[in-house]
């Protein structure tokens, strides 16, 4: 087993050995719930169109709140000196808890399932395709975030400040797009082209695009090399 599948294994079990995986999990669920089934009593509609509307809304949160300790909290105690004198890359390290918390994103995503289940019950006629398209692109999406997450923890030791940066950045990846209006002209199609909104209604509408793909695997990678930097830097000093 690699260094990397063996501090992914190590994450998972610290998460879901404390209440924090079982706490944000459960306010994960309870939110995107009442927003599924809101419309289904209220309205007598029932789709994913509202989950899949909120859940990025949710991850704004979510996925800082998960990530915020994966490296912070080692500076903290100490024991992130401890790691990296085992013969582990820094890149291992990184990739290793961005792996432990993309298997929490997930597990949070495959318990909303259930809500799939009780609109087929329902006898909706669902369209799998679109649904299949709506779940990858909160994939990808959660991988961006979380590797915002991972960047913003390895730059401090403290996991609020990591929370709060983290919140920041992601929360301007995700308001870009309620902002195009007011922009330069000659500036809009950047900023639509960075809105990981845009990306997201465009997977979230059934068509699989390369270049949607590309730019969340390339902001994940991104996010994820600037903090292994991070960690190489400390040899730097």
């Amino acid at each position: 087993m690699s260094y990397t599948a063996l501090i992914a294994k190590k994450e998972i079990k610290s998460y879901f050995n404390s209440p924090t995986a079982y706490i944000v999990l459960t306010v994960f669920l309870l939110m995107a719930g009442w927003f599924f089934s809101s419309p289904l009593f209220l309205n007598n509609s029932s789709d994913l169109r509202t989950l899949f509307g909120i859940i990025p809304i949710i991850y704004i949160f979510f996925i800082p709140a998960i990530t915020m300790g994966l490296i912070s909290k080692e500076k903290n105690i100490g024991t992130i000196e401890t790691l990296t004198t085992l013969p582990i890359k820094d890149s291992e390290i990184i990739y290793g808890k961005f792996w432990a918390s993309m298997g929490l994103i997930v597990t949070g995503l495959l318990f909303t399932g259930v809500h799939l289940i009780t609109i087929t019950l329902l006898g909706t006629n669902v369209d799998f395709g679109a649904i299949f398209c709506g779940y990858l692109g909160l994939i990808l999406l959660g991988a961006v975030y979380s590797s915002i997450g991972i960047f913003t923890s390895s730059l401090t030791d403290n996991q609020i400040i990591s929370f709060i940066i983290s919140l920041l950045i992601v929360s301007f990846f995700f308001m870009i797009q309620f902002t195009l209006q007011i922009l330069p002209s000659g500036l809009v199609g950047f900023f639509q082209y960075i809105s990981t909104g845009y990306h997201l209604s465009n997977i979230s509408r059934g068509v699989i695009d390369t270049r949607n793909i590309v730019y969340f695997l390339s902001l994940t990678a991104l996010f994820l090399k600037l903090a292994t930097i991070v960690m190489e830097s400390r040899k730097w000093k």
